[in-house]
């Protein structure tokens, strides 16, 4: 612990004389920043690469995993904060401290808190971003410094498996594309194609059991391409006996797009690749119903589903209105 402070102490002096944008991997992210935000949150993110060893990338993970899972209080909604790591009180202080909002490095040590001073102010405060993620990052390294190692320093800490997995998913596509900017949508038809489509989800379902509709029906021709909707990672491809042949794919809000009853995939694509908005995924089918194989049991069409993840079992939620609003976006452009 006091070596790991005077870590601190050196690197934020070393930090001053170097290029924000610096990376100590020797690379430089994608000019694409345009928003002031994410491109003050990417300059924390590398100066932290720079002091402690783990890749921006890595830390910009952690950070969209916590903000993709954090419900906001009303009493938090005020609270002005760069990232979204927010370690609770009682690991941050200690379980038996009696100030659960301790910011004393001395008293959080005494009390087997892993709360951190990471700016050099002589405070650890956990609502403050240096802070925060230095102690992540401490926690982390207590597990050592290779990507296999930073994973068990994760579940250590989440005790998910899932969290792990989605943690390493936005690395993953962060370190492909070297921006934060990972918030376009596509409409999943392309324009020059006839479809249709209103709003489906909740209507009663009868085959396989009483079940409701979780998802949009969008009517087009056998064949007709389908895109991804968002930046993403393929989580499923193959055959589901209600959907037939389908694509899963958990894009960077930590949603889970759901493509059913397709004729076929994009050639090559499997579970890992990493996709964009607007790519082609498969097309349009009337696959499902059945064991694998079964199809023509109803119109061709695309089932798309959205699905939303917070700490539990994915659960749906109605992705009319957002196909409503890229639709339009759509034709806007």
């Amino acid at each position: 612990m006091r070596v790991f402070r005077l870590i601190i102490q050196i690197s934020l002096c070393v930090v001053a004389a170097i290029s924000p944008l610096e990376s100590a991997a020797g690379i430089t992210p994608s000019a694409k920043e345009q928003d002031p935000v994410l491109q003050e949150r990417l300059q924390v993110f590398l100066r932290l690469e720079l002091m402690y060893g783990i890749p921006w990338n890595y830390l910009a993970a952690i950070d969209q995993y916590e903000r993709t899972m954090k419900i906001r209080r009303k009493k938090q909604e005020n609270v002005s904060r760069l990232t979204a790591v927010d370690i609770p009180s009682d690991r941050w202080a200690g379980a038996f401290n009696p100030d659960a909002e301790d910011t004393n490095p001395v008293s959080i040590q005494f009390f087997q808190g892993i709360g951190m001073d990471g700016d050099g102010d002589g405070v650890a405060d956990r609502h403050n971003d240096l802070d925060a993620l230095t102690t992540f990052i401490h926690y982390l390294s207590q597990y050592g410094f290779s990507h296999e190692d930073w994973q068990i320093g994760l579940w250590s800490y989440y005790q998910r498996d899932r969290s792990v997995k989605t943690i390493r998913q936005f690395a993953q596509v962060y370190a492909k594309y070297q921006h934060l900017d990972l918030d376009e949508r596509h409409f999943p038809i392309p324009a020059r194609y006839d479809y249709s489509y209103r709003s489906t989800w909740g209507a009663p379902r009868g085959w396989g059991g009483r079940r409701i509709h979780e998802g949009t029906d969008i009517f087009a021709n056998h064949g007709t391409p389908v895109l991804s909707t968002a930046y993403g990672v393929i989580e499923v491809i193959g055959w589901n006996r209600f959907g037939g042949w389908r694509i899963g794919m958990r894009d960077m809000g930590n949603v889970y797009h759901y493509f059913a009853h397709l004729s076929s995939f994009k050639k090559g694509l499997k579970p890992g690749d990493i996709v964009e908005p607007g790519e082609v995924l498969g097309y349009i089918g009337s696959s499902g119903y059945g064991k694998p194989g079964t199809s023509g049991k109803f119109p061709p069409h695309l089932h798309y589903g959205m699905y939303r993840e917070t700490g539990g079992a994915d659960w749906s939620f109605d992705p009319y209105p957002y196909l409503r609003r890229w639709e339009r976006q759509k034709k806007r452009q």
